[in-house]
């Protein structure tokens, strides 16, 4: 039995007020759903370099600060074959711009809680993005 290959991933939850940054993927996987920009970590870096990578390649924007928000385990098979992905998904706060898609995103855009509930969402960005914004709220920002 063969062991399941391990790719290292991030994804970034950029918060401006009560918006999350979101893109539209334009290719597999999740081709046409939203998610947080991100993903492979590459040979030599770190997760939030990787993460600030992604970020900047997807969008074009710049995150002020980045912090380690959740890890997640993700078994998924590509072209037959057994993968698990191990995501990170950092936080942080937009610096000054806005996003222009990029890269592999269709769209680049900062959406509310009451659209994204309208939007074809990958795993676990509503229950993040609620968090987030539930934070801002609290701290006052």
């Amino acid at each position: 039995m063969t062991e399941k290959r391990t790719i290292a991933a991030v994804s970034v939850a950029l918060v401006r007020g009560e918006t999350v940054l979101l893109v539209k993927r334009a290719l597999e996987p999740s081709r046409g759903l939203y998610a947080f920009p991100g993903g492979r970590v590459e040979a030599g870096e770190t997760s939030e370099e990787a993460a600030r990578r992604e970020l900047l390649e997807e969008t074009g924007m710049i995150a002020a600060a980045l912090s380690p928000l959740h890890e997640y385990l993700i078994d998924t098979q590509v072209d037959g074959e057994e993968i698990t992905y191990r995501l990170e998904v950092f936080t942080g706060e937009a610096a000054s711009g806005e996003p222009a898609c990029a890269s592999d995103a269709e769209e680049a855009c900062f959406y509310s809680l009451v659209e994204m509930e309208k939007l074809p969402l990958t795993d676990s960005i509503l229950d993040i993005s609620r968090e987030l914004i539930g934070q801002t709220a609290i701290r006052g920002d």
